[in-house]
């Protein structure tokens, strides 16, 4: 078994009048790590479909070691040693993990010699660059035990090109540089070829040795990582010079305002057991707290309790002074403005209109209604003034929200909640899945808020975004805050041996797991 040579001819696919894939004409050498960028919607998907058998290209050609290849199918694929990782889990939720990596075999006998089987498991776990309990269930690992998981499902069947959809997304740092080097390891070894969709730059620079940019269906950059930069990476994917989002944080005082105050907050979970466990934090006003943590430690119920969503077992939350229960006049009287993960689920009702959407927050408050009835004309062109302002693409403010991307969904969301002057901010993994642009104009838009004055509480599962956006970093694990630090001159690997649950060593030489540590 051998690294395999990956060329695309012209590949060119269509949906309808719409051309996803413009003349793409790629290769990916044996033995290397070949990393893939674009915004959304630049074709990156469209692109591994067809290599991987999902599309067929309309025109062009697909090539393995030179000879030209009918794709047809995943199966073919997977006969040519073609396999793929995808960002979203594929695990069964009730099998073991030996039950789910025999399942990606696809073929299985009537009847499983289960002791052959664990054998050859074992011996498989003992030289793969990373091990799993055989025995465990998906529902008991973690998110990055899940995604570790995916890529030994297709390491099983040995591929010779093995292709990734944002693998580190649910990664701890210190899980993404174990995967990624393994990765890089096998390819340099010959062993098999790597195709790495990401989105993160300092990817790129440390694990791949060529980078190829889409943009618009088309390849616009193919080049050895050695040979460019981040600003040139950026420059081909937004087609133009990346601005430079204004990041500066200003000064503010030490003695601000202590806006938000979170005393002891404890909620349960959907399994019926503890998803906060006393809880404890302190925002202050014009600054900007990162809450940093592997995907299912809390995050999603600390949101949720926060902005009414969920009940409440013991605990106290105060907004400037006041006990706060997340309801609608509250937000309006204190300033409270929320930015939830996945805005059109959490935030929007998705057959209402884009206008419609705008207005939740400000329809029944004059000027925009008078006496008892909307005034649905101020309110149309204050939705048209916001799409501007913020560049929400959409094809008119009369269209359902659900028909915008996901950027722009949090563009338009993000035009509601700062309108006016927001006190306290409540956001959610705020460009998860977003593309290069969006995610530094809404980088900039909290920013420009924090430095205004408003206290953001910031709850990312992306490391790299909280280290640059917050001031200080607090770690959730188990439904705890279990460590602190300003965010300048933070330790990545400190961080992520709490967010992994660490005890050691290293995570001892952290600052004191004190409640005043964490206020």
């Amino acid at each position: 078994m051998h690294a395999l040579q990956l060329d695309t001819y012209q590949l060119t696919k269509r949906f309808g009048a719409f051309t996803a894939l413009d003349g793409v004409s790629l290769t990916v050498r044996p033995g290397t790590v070949h990393a893939l960028l674009g915004e959304n919607g630049a074709g990156k998907s469209t692109f591994v479909k067809a290599v991987v058998g999902y599309h067929r290209g309309d025109e062009g050609s697909v090539l393995i070691d030179g000879r030209e290849q009918d794709i047809h199918s995943p199966s073919v694929a997977r006969e040519l040693g073609i396999g793929m990782v995808y960002q979203h889990f594929t695990v069964v939720p009730g099998m073991t993990v030996a039950e789910n990596l025999l399942l990606a075999r696809g073929a299985l006998p009537a009847v499983i010699d289960w002791k052959a089987a664990r054998a050859e498991l074992g011996a498989f776990m003992a030289s793969a660059p990373f091990s799993l309990d055989l025995d465990a269930y998906p529902i008991d690992l973690s998110a990055g035990q899940k995604q570790k998981l995916e890529i030994l499902k297709q390491m099983l069947l040995r591929p010779r090109l093995l292709i990734l959809d944002e693998p580190t997304s649910v990664l701890t740092p210190q899980e993404a540089d174990e995967v990624l080097g393994a990765l890089k390891e096998r390819a340099h070894a010959g062993i098999c070829s790597i195709v790495m969709i990401t989105h993160k730059f300092r990817e790129v620079t440390a694990y791949a040795d060529d980078v190829s940019v889409l943009r618009r269906g088309q390849l616009v950059l193919s080049k050895a990582v050695a040979q460019t930069d981040p600003d040139e990476l950026a420059h081909a994917m937004v087609g133009q010079a990346a601005e430079k989002a204004l990041l500066e944080k200003t000064a503010q005082p030490f003695d601000a305002e202590v806006t938000l105050v979170v005393d002891e907050l404890t909620v349960m979970g959907d399994r019926g057991d503890l998803a906060l466990n006393g809880l404890t934090l302190q925002v202050r006003a014009g600054e900007i707290l990162g809450i940093a943590g592997v995907s299912g430690n809390g995050q999603k119920e600390l949101m949720q309790a926060l902005t009414g969503q969920r009940a409440r077992l013991g605990g106290d939350v105060t907004v400037r002074g006041e006990a706060y229960a997340g309801k609608r006049q509250q937000n309006r009287v204190l300033q409270v403005r929320s930015l939830p993960e996945e805005p059109l689920i959490n935030a929007c009702v998705p057959d209402m209109s884009v206008a419609e959407n705008m207005a939740l927050r400000l329809f029944d408050e004059a000027p925009q209604a008078q006496a008892g009835f909307v005034r649905w004309p101020r309110l149309r062109t204050m939705a048209q003034r916001w799409v501007d302002e913020y560049r929400v693409k959409t094809p008119g403010i009369a269209a359902p929200i659900r028909a915008l991307s996901g950027g722009n969904v949090q563009r338009a969301v993000l035009a509601r909640e700062l309108a006016g002057e927001a006190r306290l901010l409540l956001v959610s993994n705020p460009t998860f899945g977003l593309d290069f642009a969006a995610t530094a104009e809404i980088h900039a838009r909290l920013v420009a808020a924090r430095n205004r004055g408003a206290a953001v509480l910031l709850i990312s599962e992306d490391l790299d975004e909280l280290m640059q956006l917050a001031d200080r970093v607090a770690v959730i694990s188990g439904g705890q805050l279990v460590f602190e630090t300003p965010a300048e001159g933070a330790d990545r690997k400190l961080l992520g041996a709490h967010m992994a649950g660490g005890h050691g060593e290293e995570a001892a030489q952290g600052a004191p797991q004190t409640e005043e540590a964490l206020t």
